[in-house]
């Protein structure tokens, strides 16, 4: 449902064609929200369909004619209605975290394995954010350095997220080597909720309950 909404923002700042948009993509927000090229396609005739955006012909001497989309008012007040509600996080699907609710059939040995796989998996995630996140203000702005912060905040929740999973992983391996699972789950959850998070400077309180990945 989101990337209807990332390609309106992509268009509030500018028109862009379908390959545009793509390009956008990748470089941005491909590290939380994937999209290839068909599927790009694909929501842009139904936001038009809608009546979201339109779709022009710019005539080009030297290579094929240019053909960017162009959001319309209709489309833009979808989009700032979106903008102004907290959407979920990602979806409750995760193979990994299958594989590891039933690691307790595996030897010690196999299920620290699993483990320090997926540690693998991380790190390597980890060191191809400087190539992937190659974030650029998009849009012309009275205030290119509030841009530029919002944009660089997303790749700060990734590394954040992914940091905290490899200290959950390093824990998790220390615990199976010490057989902790001895104690079931008194040896598991080394964390429970409610959350008592920092909200403001000095002010200490109870979180909002979704806490995705976060050090928490």
């Amino acid at each position: 449902m989101s990337l209807q909404y990332a390609i309106l923002g992509f268009l509030e700042v500018g028109p862009k064609t379908g390959y545009d948009l793509k390009q956008r993509f990748d470089r941005s927000v491909s590290g939380f929200w994937y999209a290839d090229q068909s599927r790009i396609y694909r929501t842009l005739d139904k936001l038009r369909e809608r009546g979201c955006v339109t779709q022009e012909v710019v005539a080009q001497t030297d290579r094929p004619d240019r053909k960017p989309y162009r959001i319309t008012e209709k489309g833009r007040d979808a989009f700032y209605r979106w903008m102004e509600e907290c959407q979920p996080g990602p979806p409750r699907r995760n193979g990994f975290l299958v594989q590891l609710f039933f690691a307790g059939l595996l030897n010690d040995e196999k299920a620290i394995r699993l483990l320090e796989a997926k540690r693998d998996r991380v790190l390597a995630v980890l060191a191809s954010f400087p190539e992937r996140y190659r974030l650029a203000p998009e849009y012309e702005h009275d205030e290119p350095q509030r841009v530029d912060f919002f944009h660089w905040l997303t790749l700060d929740s990734a590394v954040h997220m992914r940091y905290a999973y490899l200290e959950w992983i390093d824990d998790a391996i220390e615990r199976i080597r010490n057989k902790d699972y001895e104690k079931g789950r008194e040896g598991a959850v080394t964390r429970w909720p409610p959350y008592e998070g920092r909200r403001e400077a000095g002010d200490r309180g109870v979180g909002d309950g979704e806490n995705e990945g976060g050090r928490g």
